[in-house]
């Protein structure tokens, strides 16, 4: 290429360059690379690692080491100087060697840090390379290493590094704990499984195929991120097809999952359905509906399981509610992957407007079918959802267990009470807390001995073995009196004789919500919308009417108002639990009394309050048969290693 050649190349870049620096000024952004030694000015003291000389993404080179020539760049990389000067002239030259026999061949010289890399030396080179797309950039580069955190972004760059100690590969970067070990069962691959050089490279083709196919239907836009929707892309199908697809029908691939691979991240959280639209217009309102056919999926059937009976009560509600304007047929024994996916395709497919599933293990194969039949509704039980084709529904059960532990303590004759807990997943930790603090506020030296059911033991024994006379077990997903025999369900106290008293227990009335939603569904104020990518979940507390506490017929009168009370200050938003000061196991404060938690943290809450003995168990430590549910709604999920899927 001549010199007059490389000019008009210049002249291009310079005009990306100014038009980059234009929208990024236009919209309050920096228009320049951003300088490592400003973002992290402790950069020199970190500890760092000199890694082998690599071609590198360039999409990744992301800015600078040092301020130096900020100014002549935009945030892009493209050049900025006149074309008449020092430094066009030298940018021209290499563009010039570039195209030639010569090329460019010296590597650039960088830092890398959370998976970026910042240019120390070779600004130009880049700049050149970027603007002829060049997919990778020789480099030697120095890795800095972050202090060591519990911060999810630290873990999962910490999860990188063992990924890049296998393949050498700088891509996908996910920021999510959990997420290469995903990418590695999709794939077929070992934890700690080396990858041979084909694998790598079939991989990376792979890969760039599907980028390719992201970017063109993002068209620019900053819409989810690739390396996310590559793991759910790999949910639905096997790696293999990447090679075997067309880019035309990758994307079309790609756009049957679009809503759901670029869903809004966190997860809205909402409370009540109907409050979804208030106070919007009329004319933006779906068209409201005379008749809906109504599908309930459900894993087990109602005479082998309470939870599977729970629901079909609130089905059988929902017609007593309803009448005529809904339809309702129960699907049970959805017990395996493809048994699940016939049975949610068959309601679909059988007319049905709305699917509720009603297990989180179904949450996949709904998923699946909610993409192939988008004009129908589909909510899954499950606490919490990330896809906007799906909506999630649970209970916030802290609500109902800070209750029982308020009329726990007041009728405990010691300081110690056991409680029995379910599963250590989304939500329990909060329950198990506010359990313990309900207890501390009405008996102040309380001390709550934690078991699992999900471990193995006669924990009702073993804790009446101990003197504790006041138990908690698990809750009850049903109104029926049955639930409060033989202390398998709810609070209940044990007397003379070993004779158990019930006391109280938290209850889910599902049929409110089914309620709540078909009318909202009919009336036209809650719709999915073929163009929201909102990811929603209802997580439901006492004030939905969703969660309430039976109070046994035979509880003391004083503690019964005191319960009544407390249910009160609950349903206005008066009381909240964990508005106090309160103090984990360590002895560390983790509220100063001044504020409340989000629903973020209630949900993901892992520790546990200082009047609590016991512990959160491990994945490895619970029973077999209670694993499904702790790997989908286990609290620390995304450090359970996968099974195998594939292979690469």
């Amino acid at each position: 290429m001549s010199i007059a050649e490389a000019m008009e190349e210049y002249k291009k870049a310079l005009k990306l360059g100014q038009k980059e620096y234009r929208e990024r000024t236009g919209a309050g952004l920096d228009p320049y690379p951003p300088v490592l030694d400003k973002l992290l000015p402790d950069a020199d003291l970190l500890p760092r690692q000199e890694l082998q000389p690599m071609d590198i993404p360039a999409g990744r080179i992301v800015g600078m080491k040092a301020e130096g020539r900020i100014t002549a760049f935009s945030a892009g990389f493209f050049p900025l100087l006149d074309p008449d000067s020092e430094f066009a002239a030298k940018w021209i030259r290499l563009c010039a060697d570039h195209l030639s026999d010569t090329g460019i061949r010296d590597p650039i010289v960088c830092y890398e840090y959370l998976g970026d890399f910042y240019v120390l030396e070779g600004n130009k080179r880049v700049s050149v390379l970027k603007a002829f797309g060049a997919p990778r950039i020789p480099a030697r580069v120095t890795r800095l290493l972050p202090p060591k955190s519990e911060e999810p972004r630290i873990r999962a760059y910490s999860e990188f590094l063992s990924f890049f100690r296998l393949t050498g590969l700088y891509e996908p970067q996910f920021t999510r704990p959990g997420d290469y070990a995903r990418l590695l069962t999709a794939l077929g691959k070992g934890q700690e499984e080396p990858w041979e050089e084909q694998e790598c490279r079939r991989f990376t083709a792979g890969y760039t195929h599907f980028l390719e196919a992201f970017r063109a239907l993002s068209g620019g836009r900053e819409e989810g991120k690739p390396e996310e929707a590559l793991l759910l892309w790999l949910e639905l199908h096997p790696f293999s097809q990447l090679s075997e697809l067309s880019a035309g029908e990758l994307k079309a691939s790609l756009m049957e999952i679009w809503k759901d691979a670029t869903a809004s991240d966190p997860i809205n959280m909402s409370q009540i359905p109907e409050e979804e639209k208030r106070g919007l217009l009329p004319s933006l309102r779906s068209p409201a509906k005379a008749h809906l056919n109504v599908a309930f999926v459900h894993q087990r059937d109602p005479s082998s399981s309470l939870w599977t009976m729970a629901h079909e009560n609130g089905r059988a509600y929902l017609e007593e509610v309803l009448g005529d304007r809904i339809a309702s047929r129960s699907y049970c024994n959805a017990d395996t992957p493809a048994e699940a996916e016939a049975l949610i395709a068959r309601a679909a497919e059988e007319g049905n407007d709305v699917v509720f599933t009603t297990t989180p293990s179904l949450l996949l194969p709904t998923l699946k079918t909610a993409i192939r039949f988008p004009k129908v509704r589909f909510f899954n039980c499950s606490a919490d959802v990330p896809f906007s084709s799906v909506r999630g529904y649970y209970v916030r059960s802290f609500e109902g267990k800070f209750l029982t532990g308020a009329i726990a303590g007041a009728v405990s004759p010691s300081d110690r009470i056991g409680y029995i807990a379910s599963y250590p997943i989304l939500g329990v930790p909060a329950a198990i807390n506010a359990f313990a603090l309900g207890a501390q506020m009405t008996r102040p030296g309380a001390r709550i001995d934690l078991r699992w059911s999900c471990q193995a033991g006669n924990h009702t024994e073993e804790l009446l073995g101990k003197g504790i006379s006041v138990i908690s077990n698990r809750d009850t997903p049903s109104l029926e009196n049955r639930y409060l025999d033989f202390g398998e369900f709810g609070t209940f106290s044990v007397g003379e004789g070993g004779v158990l008293t019930p006391l109280a227990a938290p209850c889910w009335l599902w049929g409110s919500f089914y309620e709540k939603v078909l009318r909202a569904i009919l009336s036209g104020t809650l719709d999915f919308g073929q163009k929201s990518s909102a990811a929603i979940s209802y997580w439901l507390g006492m004030e939905s009417g969703v969660l309430d506490v039976s109070l046994a017929p035979g509880l003391p009168e004083g503690v019964r108002y005191l319960a009544q009370s407390l249910r009160s200050g609950m349903l206005s938003g008066a009381l909240d639990p964990f508005r106090r000061r309160i103090l984990d196991q360590s002895g560390r404060e983790r509220n100063d009394g001044t504020h409340g938690y989000s629903v973020e943290e209630l949900l993901h809450m892992d520790w546990l309050c200082e009047n609590v003995e016991g512990r959160i168990p491990e994945y490895e430590e619970i029973l077999p048969i209670s694993r499904e549910t702790v790997r989908m709604l286990g609290i620390h999920r995304d450090r359970i290693p996968p099974v195998k899927e594939a292979r690469l």
